[in-house]
């Protein structure tokens, strides 16, 4: 017990505590999802978030010295998301064949997900700051806090948001789909990427190569179209 006391007062005063914690819950929480099957509800980035914001408030852990460890995977995030372009450049001439259907979907897409929920925060009476952070909920945290900051919104904020969304549509995706008969890999990736950004094509690539192939598609055509027109089209509402 005492060398455990002392393993942790060392851990907890250096930038291995966020290191570990990190990586020790997310392979536990990642063991605990491939053992029961991988069902939606035991996503091990939801369980993850869940078990490190609990251990964070038990020791009394700052974020700031949590992510100071933390901050080695936060890194990995951009050369994994460009990893997902590989799966489409494999499939680039069924891409070209379908490139107007493709951005046709995208437009819809990232639209009803922008105004509905811009729709309920103002039927729910949110100011505008936080309207401003809920625009661009559908869209990957790192983009989302860029857009946010343009638009006059709280970019911690619109990060939450965007996490919230994300985990909603890696949970509760199947289900709908299952509920409204989508059965194509493709369609169910597409509109999970569009929704539900990086958490979402990550359950869709482990569920079916073509459905991550799209979901990727999905959350890098939602980036560069909200990029370029939400600060166009935020003067309609802000």
């Amino acid at each position: 017990m005492q060398n455990f006391v002392q393993l942790w007062v060392y851990l907890s005063a250096t930038p291995l505590f966020g290191l570990t914690a990190t990586v020790s819950v997310y392979v536990a929480a990642q063991i605990a999802y491939q053992r029961l099957g991988q069902p939606p509800w035991a996503n091990p980035v939801l369980w993850s978030v869940l078990l490190i914001g609990l251990l964070l408030t038990l020791t009394r852990t700052p974020y700031p010295s949590y992510f100071s460890g933390a901050q080695f995977i936060h890194f990995l995030l951009g050369p994994a998301v460009v990893a997902l372009a590989w799966p489409l450049w494999a499939r680039r001439a069924e891409l070209q064949a379908r490139a107007l259907p493709i951005l046709c979907a995208a437009l819809a897409g990232g639209a009803v997900a922008s105004l509905g929920g811009l729709a309920i925060g103002w039927a729910l009476g949110l100011p505008r700051d936080v309207l401003a952070s809920l625009a661009a909920k559908s869209v990957t945290a790192p983009v989302a806090m860029g857009i946010a900051q343009q638009l006059g919104g709280i970019p911690a904020l619109a990060a939450v948001f965007a996490l919230l969304t994300g985990l909603s549509g890696a949970i509760g995706a199947k289900y709908w789909f299952d509920l409204l008969r989508v059965r194509p890999p493709e369609v169910r990736g597409f509109a999970l990427g569009t929704t539900s950004h990086g958490i979402g094509a990550a359950r869709a690539m482990q569920v079916h190569p073509d459905a991550g192939a799209y979901a990727g598609l999905a959350l890098g055509a939602q980036v560069v179209l909200a990029s370029v027109l939400m600060p166009l089209v935020a003067k309609l509402f802000f």
